[in-house]
């Protein structure tokens, strides 16, 4: 599935309060966004399945795809439309068998080639590179040079996304890197006016031709 490009928005419940997630997913959604993930380190498995299924009705409604992180269960339960898994979550093969060949896995490769080779031949259909930037949300991530995203472009045949610090003023390197996804947490959900901020970034994927 190597279609996924475009703006990535994450919804982190810690990042963003718990209290505000289902308002400012909303505004977000409504701007025209395609693609957000649902990412809960903080809450009990009650409350993020009812946050997840009201993400799930909100995403539905504006023709946006919904990735649950981490959790295959809860996205199996509220029909997301896919997983995103990291290096101590259940395995991409175990996922496939779980969710189907039609849902989307993705799959954190930090800064090594090496996992991402691994997740695309375990039918990941995009894999994560980062810390691209000093990232606020994970201050301790290993940093991922925009080489390695070239690399990964050129010798992949799955969607490149990157991660990490991404701002409107740090993107352009980025872009050019030939990331297909660039994904976005602080920048727009701890902005003043999150609706704005993710269509700046639209504005960006048009200019790039990077609309989903």
């Amino acid at each position: 599935m190597n279609t996924l490009k475009g703006l990535y928005a994450i919804a982190d419940a810690e990042c963003i309060g718990t209290n505000n997630v289902i308002e400012k997913v909303n505004e977000v959604v409504a701007t025209g966004v395609k693609l957000l993930q649902y990412r809960d380190k903080v809450n009990s498995a009650a409350k993020k399945t009812a946050i997840a299924r009201e993400l799930r009705s909100i995403t539905k409604n504006f023709n946006c795809r919904l990735i649950i992180n981490d959790d295959v269960a809860l996205a199996n339960s509220v029909g997301a439309d896919g997983v995103h898994l990291g290096k101590d979550d259940i395995s991409i093969i175990d996922a496939r068998k779980i969710l189907g060949p039609n849902k989307i896995i993705g799959a954190s490769c930090y800064n090594q080639i090496q996992n991402a080779y691994n997740a695309q031949a375990q039918s990941a259909d995009y894999v994560a590179f980062g810390s691209i930037y000093h990232s606020s949300t994970k201050p301790d991530a290993p940093t991922a040079e925009l080489k390695l995203v070239r690399k990964a472009k050129n010798e992949l045949n799955v969607s490149i996304c990157v991660i990490g610090g991404i701002t409107i003023k740090n993107i352009l390197p980025v872009l050019q890197s030939g990331a297909d996804l660039f994904a976005v947490i602080s920048a727009i959900f701890n902005s003043t006016n999150p609706g704005n901020s993710t269509k700046d970034f639209l504005k960006i994927v048009q200019e790039f031709d990077l609309t989903a």
